[in-house]
């Protein structure tokens, strides 16, 4: 599933071309995607001018002088700039017009969605409960230690969990803890203050990483620009069972957590 740094580049790649266009209207091949795309998406979004390229979490933002659009890439969904008149595939279930091009939605699986609201767009009930940005000043290790007090949960739940950080998903979790030197299975509520320091230096590290080398491809995602995303080649743990971990050489093991591959050292993580 695309995770922050893929939406991101996602983001730095079409905002470019999106802010300051007027979209002439839409193209919706396949309404039936998590939640069914806005009725009439064409003559909503007709004549509205984008004046932002924004995003919260894992949700992409595109704020107009009428309204804005949520866009979810949800497990295999990838945005491209193409011209209007490139042919679709099977799975290009939208397009956004402006000009001669279109941002088009490619999606396998139709986990994504489409949501065109009026309302403000954070209190928009998909984003209005969302925690805090782990890249910004409101995500420190005094916050995380606060919301970790008296849970039971994991520490790799309590990070994947929306309502305390956004956008931190499973590989870049797996890859955070082990530069933290954390054991995935530790209880939250039992991490240390120090501890929860490293973590935070971890998680913030590995996501500008990540967004810097265009995201980590393991299947479907794609860049805007069709290329892949290239942190994959920088992964230390995750998707690497069995390997030798690149610090110590102990095996790298796996385990399921929370219905998601875990992947650790159990000699530099404890």
């Amino acid at each position: 599933m695309p995770e922050l740094p893929e939406v991101e580049t996602t983001r730095r790649g079409i905002a470019p071309h999106l802010d300051g266009q007027r979209l002439t209207g839409a193209v919706v091949r396949q309404p039936r995607l998590r939640y069914p795309v806005t009725k009439h998406l064409g003559a909503v979004v007709r004549g509205r001018t984008v004046l932002r390229t924004g995003r919260r979490g894992k949700y992409l933002l595109l704020e107009t002088d009428g309204g804005s659009l949520l866009l979810h890439l949800g497990m295999s969904g990838s945005l491209r700039v193409l011209p209007a008149r490139t042919p679709p595939g099977p799975h290009d279930h939208l397009d956004l017009l402006f000009g001669s091009s279109c941002l088009r939605l490619r999606d396998p699986r139709r986990f994504g969605l489409v949501l065109w609201t009026t309302d403000p767009v954070l209190e928009h009930p998909l984003l209005a409960k969302l925690g805090p940005e782990p890249l910004s000043p409101e995500f420190s290790a005094d916050y995380l230690h606060h919301a970790s007090r008296h849970r039971r949960t994991s520490v790799k739940q309590l990070i994947m969990d929306s309502h305390v950080v956004v956008g931190v998903g499973n590989i870049y979790a797996s890859e955070a803890l082990f530069r933290a030197g954390i054991l995935p299975v530790r209880q939250a509520g039992r991490v240390s203050m120090d501890r929860y320091v490293r973590l935070v230096e971890a998680i913030q590290e590995v996501l500008a990483s990540a967004i810097r080398q265009g995201g980590t491809t393991l299947r479907d995602f794609v860049r805007e620009d069709g290329n892949p995303g290239y942190f994959r080649n920088e992964l230390m743990v995750y998707g690497r069972s069995g390997d030798p971990c690149p610090t110590c050489g102990t095996p790298v093991r796996q385990r399921v957590l929370g219905q998601r591959s875990t992947f650790y050292c159990v000699r530099c993580q404890h």
